[in-house]
């Protein structure tokens, strides 16, 4: 069976020009879609993904970086389905998991792509320091705590809220939930 991995960085990001390419010059038959960075250790498709292939199927990428950011996890990730007796393919890069000559290739882009990726990384910290500097960069602003916070923090220290349904609530993250709780009440 022919499958397709796909995977956009952000919720707002837009998958279907990975899922038309993979359709038309491929022939997926299924398709996994993740919304989530790749250096995210959760990402649900990806897992379904992986329990769902199996020996003779071949997994097709529109590119390896949509796979994973890292060399190594590119590689164990090779090399797991190819152990498994399945194919990957990367329509960009052109390559065949299942060829000397792809597994070569597979190693080599990964490691640009791995450099590129530290690179961009790299001038991202150079360009804030600067900004931080001059005095034009602050940060994002800190999610202020809700005044009816006091009501959750108490369900959570009695056990009747969780941090994540908290957190669901107020549409923030668990690390803004878990500082909302430290902080001392006005």
């Amino acid at each position: 069976m022919l499958v397709g991995y796909v995977r956009v960085s952000t919720i707002e990001q837009n998958e279907e020009r990975q899922i038309v390419e993979l359709r038309e010059n491929a022939g997926v038959e299924k398709f996994f879609v993740d919304k989530v960075s790749a250096k995210s250790a959760k990402r649900p498709k990806f897992d379904e993904m992986m329990n769902f292939l199996r020996e003779g199927d071949e997994l097709i990428v529109s590119e390896f970086s949509r796979l994973a950011r890292s060399t190594t996890d590119l590689l164990n990730i090779v090399e797991t389905l190819t152990n498994r007796g399945v194919k990957v393919r990367s329509l960009k890069e052109q390559l065949d998991s299942s060829t000397p000559q792809g597994k070569f290739m597979l190693t080599i882009f990964g490691a640009i792509a791995e450099f590129e990726r530290e690179l961009t990384l790299q001038r991202q910290r150079e360009g804030i320091q600067i900004a931080k500097a001059a005095g034009k960069y602050k940060g994002r602003n800190a999610k202020k705590r809700p005044k009816d916070f006091d009501y959750y923090k108490q369900a959570y220290y009695e056990r009747t809220a969780t941090v994540t349904s908290i957190a669901k609530h107020y549409k923030v993250s668990r690390p803004t939930v878990y500082k909302w709780i430290r902080e001392k009440t006005e």
